[in-house]
């Protein structure tokens, strides 16, 4: 599947699971759960995650990391730069790919794992 196909399934797979944890973790009201949520899910924010999680991807995982991060993408970030905005669509890809895959599990031990990181 192409990677940005990967990485669109993926942004809203990992917006689900941070407004899931936002929610489940305080109680905030919605515009600072929105603030927050939008903090973590941003190309900038993302591409800090991913520092984190490179070394915990498996050889498959980085492979879809790498097609995500060079794809040509239909649009550039306005709030991140060019590197930051390449990373970040190769998390997401990871993500998208882990999801359609059904490896759901997969998706909880990395993003939990850094939660209590």
């Amino acid at each position: 599947m192409n990677a940005v196909v990967l990485a669109f399934v993926g942004d809203a797979v990992f917006t689900l699971y941070v407004r899931k944890k936002l929610s489940l973790t305080g109680d905030f009201k919605t515009g600072e759960l929105n603030k927050r949520a939008s903090q973590e899910v941003s190309a900038h924010g993302q591409s800090m995650l991913t520092d984190e999680l490179l070394t915990k991807l498996n050889e498959d995982e980085l492979a879809i990391f790498h097609r995500g991060r060079n794809a040509k993408k239909p649009t550039k970030s306005k709030n991140a730069s060019v590197a930051e905005y390449n990373r970040s669509t190769g998390f997401e890809a990871v993500i998208g790919y882990l999801y359609l895959t059904g490896q759901t599990e997969r998706i909880d031990e990395l993003l939990e794992q850094n939660d209590a990181d």
